[in-house]
């Protein structure tokens, strides 16, 4: 994941100044590369020291690391979609043609984001886990609910024991008799959701495989995962439900389905087989 995309999918939870900060660098990348920490500092108003620390925070050894970070970041960033209207932005006087336009710039700004903040070792160690599960239980809450019973029937196409169930009890009963060898996946945009939370706390403290799907930054679902893989959804898009984040969700569970099929040999052959008995039972219906 780039250092631009992290301070993009962060910029929102950074304190006062250091969202300044963050301001400043995703509007100036190209400056970055040739400041020097104390002018950066003096041209945001902060001291060199603050400067320094934000680029710790973001996980790099010090402001020089930080720089290459970001030279490298714009050497691969891929050209943005052009739209300056988001899903969030859509009012009840739009026409049909501009507030389709609307939600189809944010849903694919939306996509674009979520691809790029996830690297493909995250996504491969994701995919090694749920091969090795002897049971993967999936869980969710309201939107995410939706995603994590899709999740559940791919990976049962694919021959995994897979459960999502919706009910808290249900899930904490059956996460109490998860071990080492299954494996819990929690989707919550938020990762704050208490009863995300209290289901992933289970799973940890039985040592199952936990693999959390959350907006990016720290939260209690991905501080308590074995790995992490992370959506981004304009915050705005909640007064218009959770579909953008849906839209991120199911881009990473599709990836994951994917992913699964092309590096499982068995698994391909129990997708064929179960496309093949749907297949048939419709045929006989005609």
């Amino acid at each position: 994941m780039s250092v631009l995309d992290k301070i993009k999918a962060l910029r929102d939870k950074f304190p006062r100044a250091e969202q300044q900060l963050a301001e400043y660098i995703l509007a100036n990348p190209d400056h970055i590369r040739d400041m020097p920490s104390q002018m950066l500092a003096k041209a945001v108003g902060i001291s060199q020291a603050s400067v320094v620390r934000f680029t710790q925070k973001l996980g790099y050894k010090g402001y020089p690391d930080f720089k290459f970070a970001i030279s490298d970041s714009l050497h691969h960033q891929a050209p943005a979609v052009s739209s300056d209207k988001l899903h969030g932005e859509i009012s009840l006087d739009d026409t049909f043609s501009t507030m389709s336009q609307k939600l189809l710039a944010s849903k694919i700004n939306v996509l674009q984001k979520t691809h790029a903040i996830n690297s493909q070792t995250s996504f491969e160690q994701a995919a090694l886990l749920l091969r090795n599960a002897k049971r993967v239980l999936l869980c969710g809450k309201g939107g995410s609910a939706l995603v994590a019973k899709d999740f559940s029937y791919k990976l049962q196409k694919l021959g995994t024991a897979a459960l999502a169930e919706t009910d808290t009890h249900v899930q904490l009963a059956n996460i109490a008799n998860y071990t080492v060898e299954d494996v819990l996946v929690v989707i919550s945009e938020s990762g704050e959701t208490p009863d995300s939370v209290k289901i992933t706390e289970q799973g940890a403290a039985n040592g199952v495989n936990i693999i959390s799907i959350t907006a990016y930054g720290a939260n209690s679902v991905a501080r308590l995962a074995s790995l992490n893989l992370y959506t981004v959804a304009d915050e705005s898009s909640a007064r218009l439900s959770s579909i953008l984040a849906r839209n991120a969700q199911e881009l990473v569970i599709d990836t994951l389905f994917i992913l699964l099929t092309q590096t499982c040999p068995q698994g391909r052959k129990k997708l064929a087989a179960s496309n093949k008995a749907v297949d048939t039972f419709l045929a006989r219906k005609r």
